[in-house]
């Protein structure tokens, strides 16, 4: 069984928590920039699509406005005692009133250097999207 690990990383967003939430909630909002595709079914089971290969995912936690957890469906029995997830999760600094986006993703991704750069990569094509 490979060991899991969790990749953080913080990233300024020029946008309102409000307007951010629906891109990191919604399948049309996530699809404009974290995946090739989106879908939810009627269980409310997300399916993300990367390069023609399907992932499926459920919402284990939400805070409107604030943050969304998806968990990823198990595919094995070890994923079931430790399934992967991302987080992204909206924070402001009151201070400078600056809002960030936390990114937690737990996988079993072992090379944290290529994840931070697909990380980086995602989070410039979000704030494209929204113009952060």
């Amino acid at each position: 069984m490979a060991a899991k690990n969790l990749f953080t990383e913080d990233y300024e967003i020029h946008a309102s928590a409000k307007m951010l939430y629906p891109y990191i909630s919604t399948a049309s909002g996530l699809a404009e920039w974290f995946a090739d595709d989106v879908n939810i079914n009627p269980e409310k089971i997300y399916s993300f699509e990367w390069d023609n290969e399907k992932h499926k995912a459920v919402v284990a936690a939400h805070r409107t406005n604030h943050f969304t957890r998806f968990e990823f469906v198990p595919e094995s029995d070890d994923d079931k005692d430790d399934p992967s997830y991302f987080e992204l999760r909206i924070e402001l600094n009151e201070l400078t009133q600056t809002t960030f986006l936390k990114v937690s993703d737990y996988s079993d991704f072992d090379d944290l250097t290529e994840l931070k750069d697909l990380w980086d990569g995602l989070i410039d094509q979000l704030r494209k999207v929204v113009g952060g």
